[in-house]
């Protein structure tokens, strides 16, 4: 999460480094296999590992490269090879891919290893409060805290949707919080999961992050860092690791998103589209995790919401971004423009991580469903800010899974 200064001090809740109008086109590409050494040992004669390029769901275990995305990736100026040994952590601006449907994620098996994933930052910058123009729109008073509770183990028994997602930016590995959602395309078989903008894009000052990747039930026994030291990957990723194929974020994000939120806060938000790093037996990620939340476009005004309940890994301290916590909060209102919708607003200790961490609301059904992400927070902690989800997020999640129907 980031965060925004109006006169408190925010935060910018986004990963963690320890880890319709204007619409952003689907960044959409086909998954590509970059077997690392670590993961088969089958290395070149001068020590370089080796990269398996064939066809997605061909059967035979290998990724094939179709020739649009060939195309694509010489456009670009991205080889393969040189990519899968260590090409992608170029940052020069100039090859910094940056518009909406630049968004390319070749696979590296291998590569989100259980110290990687632990070491990953919070990549949330503070900000002041002065920076929230509360007299430009409605903005109530702020918040009291409200303590973030740890969620108990096992958490694919209580919280299956809720996952970590893991990423490269030009300054390290960071980490944000994020949930599973339905697929209108294919009913009870998503491959989608929802998170913040700023999880996926730099915003106005950037381009895409690299590696992009998503686990569910992350740390499933809900171990401390200390029993995590040594643990194995099926440890800490239990139902596997799954590699961004597609991923989509607002315009107004990519063209007035900041280090601290900015302007795009109020449109940051995000959705990926997924595919098993290994073979995950036919099953989707729905299926795999045993569940998946729909999303309301259309929540109550924040008036009318009685509570909502944000999860999320925070990662920057107190915490270590290795246990999954909750706040549950009556919400108020926060204006950063006047133009823009308002945000959600809830007292909550959780820090940065649990960014892109999905907010819930139960309806006068008793259904729950998705209506916001955790995307700013002050400094010092204490409360959350979220966007309200309106048509242009339902543009953003309609325009993933139309790209994917019929697959």
């Amino acid at each position: 999460m980031r965060s925004i200064r109006p006169s408190f001090t925010v935060r910018r809740e986004r990963g963690s480094r320890r880890t319709s109008p204007t619409l952003a086109a689907v960044a959409l590409v086909s998954a590509l296999a970059l077997t690392a050494t670590a993961c088969n040992g089958d290395d070149n004669a001068d020590g370089r590992p080796t990269a398996t390029a064939t066809a997605a769901g061909s059967g035979d275990g290998k990724i094939r490269i179709p020739d649009d995305l060939k195309e694509r990736l010489k456009e670009h100026g991205i080889d393969i090879d040189k990519w899968k040994n260590g090409a992608w952590k170029n940052w020069n601006k100039e090859d910094w891919l940056r518009e909406a449907n630049d968004f390319v994620n070749p696979i590296i098996k291998g590569l989100w290893d259980p110290d990687r994933m632990r070491d990953a930052d919070d990549p949330d910058k503070g900000v002041d409060d002065n920076d929230i123009s509360g007299d430009q729109g409605v903005t109530d008073p702020t918040p009291q805290p409200v303590k973030a509770q740890a969620v108990a183990a096992p958490y694919h028994s209580n919280a299956a949707t809720s996952g970590k997602v893991f990423f490269d930016s030009p300054e390290g590995t960071m980490v944000c919080s994020a949930t599973v959602v339905e697929d209108p395309a294919h009913p009870g078989k998503s491959n989608m999961i929802w998170t913040a903008g700023h999880c996926v894009h730099a915003g106005k000052s950037g381009g895409w992050y690299r590696n992009i990747a998503f686990v569910p039930s992350y740390n499933n026994a809900g171990k401390s860092t200390a029993q995590l030291q040594g643990a194995s990957r099926s440890e800490v990723a239990p139902y596997g690791v799954w590699w961004a194929d597609a991923a989509q974020t607002s315009q107004q994000w990519i063209d007035q998103g900041g280090s601290t939120g900015g302007t795009g806060a109020s449109y940051d938000f995000a959705v990926i589209h997924v595919t098993p790093e290994q073979g995950s037996g036919g099953k989707s990620l729905e299926e795999t995790v045993g569940g998946a939340l729909p999303v309301n476009f259309d929540a109550p005004a924040v008036p009318k919401v009685r509570t909502i309940t944000a999860s999320g890994y925070p990662a920057a301290a107190p915490y270590d971004g290795q246990l999954l916590y909750q706040c549950q909060d009556k919400p108020g209102r926060l204006s950063i423009s006047k133009p823009d919708p308002t945000m959600y607003r809830i007292g909550c200790t959780m820090t940065g991580g649990s960014s892109g961490g999905g907010w819930v609301e139960t309806g006068a059904d008793g259904k729950p469903a998705l209506v916001s992400n955790t995307s700013i927070g002050p400094v010092s902690s204490g409360w959350l800010a979220g966007p309200r989800l309106g048509d242009v997020a339902k543009g953003v999640y309609d325009s993933v899974s139309k790209k994917f129907a019929g697959r």
